[in-house]
């Protein structure tokens, strides 16, 4: 990698995208430098406290109001709220200079080529020759930005295309100009994948780049086809959402989201500047899409689009969705089709798409007119957008959200199956991928070793797709390293000594067949091998405990089978800990409940930035049972210093876990108490993170890991911290803020961590305090209360609050 490395960023222009930018460079440590234009109007307030356009909080405002707003806004664009320290404002008057010393410009103002070209004109005056130069336009040709501008500055140019929310999103779409050095957009490639966590795409230089090219002209021929095929707003939801692996939000909330305006700024662009696309009739918007824009229905940030959520009479709210024919909104009918049925066994999406396109029904019909479409687009689009088929994907993957992308769903088609569907519409493929087939490969993507290649269409064979060597992708190694395999999990071998455990349960919930998983796990590596990963690659690291088969033993009153089965998860956690190799738990997305204790058992979290993580037992009506109770106490112990106020350090620890906390990000975690400063490690890109998680498990290997020897120092408060526990939960009981039952759950926590009713502070074993766990934990399982809180969740999918 280049010697080039990035301490200091400017910013210039702190609109949304300005301002989220900022903040998700402040998540990974760098020093942001903010800066807006200066007002030129006082407000009301600001003459009412007798200020002039001259005092430093006026010429600031714009930028300060702009960063404030993104930081309230919900997602968070920040992984932890103390990292907004890490952004300093200013405006492009008084602290325009201070760009000689940043490493980094980039240029988010808005979409208007004649205003970019000024701005780059004031800033060249200042910028340090050899600092990155950058505009993070999402459509303005890059060529037209830099003319005029000195050779070193269009050297060290080129376009940054973040999509919004820049936290969140993950394409990051690279755009040379004309004259930009190789060595630039090398560095940017690899710092958008390594240190930002992106999924960097180098893309030419043409409108809307790869993402929205692709994207809208995805949007804009389903608002072509729901008419031709008289399909509701919410079949199309329904038939374009999670069924085929892209958001719930789908094409027409996501519209909302997005707004309509914005979508139809890129539609026209296109339209107006792709005259030789040969789908550009597609980019005409339909009638009901000009009416909605003269009406101002633009989605959420007007209060009504494709839907729109009114307050009821009884005071409840509904939300109504627009009928297409009439313009009218209306309420929600369900959308129901005999394919989807078929697909409802099938967990893996890619295998879904086989029996989507077969399907008999009008959403058979709509899938393989919107695939047929789809499919013939990408192909045209090589090489004017790209040279490489894999970027295509990779771009709707990183920037919409698509699980997989238009060539990897041609392939679990067939992609033969694919130029029928086509010519069924009266449509050609592009000629290479006949000659493709031609040459023998019958599809897109092949894994060889454990790595994927992609058909090169100048080479015409598979090339393997660069930059894999940092990652390691379980689904194309599952096949060759697999060293076990039931139910719950696959076992593989990672290389160089170390075990992954992959949970392949529903949702990855932790159940009988996981826990043997596990333990299987420990016993191999503690036999041949060097050390354990337990980590996967779906959407979420694990939900929790498998309470489905808790609620049935409680209801059966199995309760010997069921202690038996909370020893089990305690046990098993433990060996997690005490075993004679080094554990290192990979957690990402929702890490709750049970996936939370295996993590805090590991010796090591490397956590994907992006982990939501908890112990959320009591919103089912009892306490963590498989040693989250007893890890708080034991935790909280470790954390008592001379002269602290024990109580007060114990009550942070029984509040994580009786408000059911959960962090919005690896670092809100530390906070938490559930990741620890100084042993645990978060990864900014998801995609490296089982390949981290290997490398720190060796590293403990290598270093001479030894088996730790159990704990028999646990300090517990006893009566002094149970008598504490007993009078707030009564006293929040009486003022109402809590139920009876929800009493009842937090006593018995209390009674947990603070180590029972003993007289005195006493120093306890961790296998004491798990004992008096699992004793509340089944004795809140006999609750009729917290049975129906388990079945509402088992029925609904979320815990009944009472």
């Amino acid at each position: 990698m280049s010697k080039r490395r990035i301490k200091k960023i400017a910013i210039i222009g702190s609109g949304i995208m300005g301002s989220g930018i900022a903040c998700h460079f402040a998540n990974i440590g760098v020093d942001v430098l903010l800066l807006d234009i200066v007002p030129r109007e006082l407000t009301d307030k600001e003459k009412a406290k007798g200020l002039t356009l001259e005092d430093k909080v006026v010429r600031n405002r714009l930028v300060n109001d702009a960063l404030a707003a993104a930081i309230k806004s919900k997602p968070a664009p920040l992984y932890h709220p103390s990292f907004a320290n890490r952004i300093t404002t200013g405006n492009l008057e008084d602290d325009i200079a201070k760009v000689k010393d940043v490493d980094w410009i980039m240029e988010v103002v808005v979409e208007r080529l004649d205003i970019k070209q000024q701005v780059f004109e004031k800033l060249e005056k200042h910028r340090t020759p050899g600092t990155l130069i950058t505009s993070n336009t999402s459509g303005i040709p890059i060529k037209f930005m830099s003319e005029g501008r000195s050779d070193d500055f269009q050297k060290h140019f080129c376009g940054t295309h973040f999509f919004n929310p820049a936290r969140y999103l993950k394409l990051f779409e690279i755009i040379p100009g004309p004259k930009t050095d190789q060595a630039v957009l090398d560095f940017l490639n690899e710092y958008g994948e390594k240190f930002l966590g992106k999924t960097s795409v180098v893309a030419k230089d043409t409108p809307a780049f790869i993402g929205n090219r692709i994207g809208i002209f995805s949007i804009q021929s389903l608002f072509h086809a729901v008419k031709d095929l008289d399909l509701t707003i919410e079949e199309v939801d329904k038939l374009s959402g999670p069924v085929i692996g892209r958001p719930k939000s789908a094409t027409f909330r996501t519209v909302d989201v997005v707004g309509l305006d914005t979508l139809v700024h890129v539609a026209n662009g296109i339209r107006e500047n792709c005259p030789n696309d040969e789908r550009l009739e597609l980019f005409e918007l339909p009638d009901f899409i000009n009416t909605m824009m003269e009406n101002k229905w633009l989605g959420s940030k007007t209060g009504q689009g494709f839907y729109k959520k009114i307050k009821k009479d009884d005071g409840t709210s509904e939300i109504l969705s627009l009928d297409l024919n009439t313009l009218e909104y209306r309420s929600a009918k369900r959308a129901k089709f005999a394919t989807l049925e078929l697909t409802k066994t099938v967990d893996r999406v890619v295998d879904r798409f086989k029996i989507l396109v077969n399907g008999k029904d009008k959403a058979g019909e709509f899938y393989r007119k919107s695939f047929a479409a789809l499919f013939a687009y990408v192909s045209n689009r090589i090489p004017e957008i790209s040279d490489d088929l894999y970027k295509i994907d990779d771009a709707m993957k990183a920037g919409f959200g698509w699980e997989h992308g238009p060539f990897q769903i041609w392939d679990a088609i067939g992609v033969e199956k694919g130029i029928e569907m086509m010519r069924a519409e009266g449509l050609e493929p592009n000629a290479w991928v006949n000659e493709m087939l031609a040459t023998g490969s019958t599809s897109f993507y092949t894994v060889k070793e454990g790595a994927t290649y992609a058909y090169d269409i100048p080479s015409k064979k598979q090339e393997k797709i660069p930059g894999q060597d940092s990652f390691i992708i379980l689904d194309n190694i599952r096949k060759t390293a697999e060293v076990f395999k039931n139910s719950g999990v696959v076992i593989e071998d990672l290389g160089d000594g170390i075990l992954n455990c992959e949970f392949q349960s529903k949702m990855n919930t932790i159940g009988g067949d996981v826990l043997a998983g596990l333990n299987k796990a420990i016993d191999l590596a503690e036999k041949d091998f060097a050390g354990l990963v337990v980590g996967n690659q779906a959407a979420n690291f694990s939900v929790g405990a498998n309470i489905g088969m808790i609620f049935m033993m409680a209801v059966e009153q199995e309760y010997d089978e069921l202690n038996m089965a909370i020893k089990y998860f305690q046990d098993t956690m433990m060996r997690m800990r005490y075993s004679a190799i080094p554990t290192v738990a990979a957690p990402h997305g929702m890490t709750l409940g049970g996936g939370c204790e295996l993590s805090m058992h590991a010796d090591k979290i490397v956590a994907a930035a992006e982990t939501y993580i908890g112990l959320v037992e009591f919103g089912v009506g009892v306490i963590p049972g498989g040693g989250g109770s007893k890890e708080m106490a034991l935790r909280a112990s470790d954390t008592f210093k001379k002269g602290d106020v024990k109580l007060n350090v114990l009550q942070e620890y029984f509040l994580t876990i009786g408000m059911a906390k959960v962090a919005t990000s690896a670092y809100e975690a530390f906070d938490l108490g559930i990741l620890q400063k100084g042993k645990d490690i978060v990864v900014v890109n998801k995609d490296r993170q089982i390949a981290v998680a290997k490398q720190h498990a060796k590293l403990m290997a290598d270093m001479g890991y030894t088996q730790p020897l159990k704990r028999k120092d646990v300090k517990v408060l006893g009566k002094q911290a149970l008598g504490m526990f007993l009078v707030g939960t009564d006293a929040m009981q009486d003022s109402n803020y809590i139920s009876e039952h929800d009493m009842k759950i937090a006593n018995k926590l209390a009674y947990v961590m603070a180590g029972g009713d003993l007289s005195e502070p006493s120093l306890v074993t961790e296998q004491y305090l798990l004992d008096l766990e699992r004793e509340a934990f089944l004795s809140l399982c006999t609750e009729r209360k917290t049975l129906e809180r388990i079945q509402h969740m088992l029925t609904k999918g979320k815990p009944l609050r009472n």
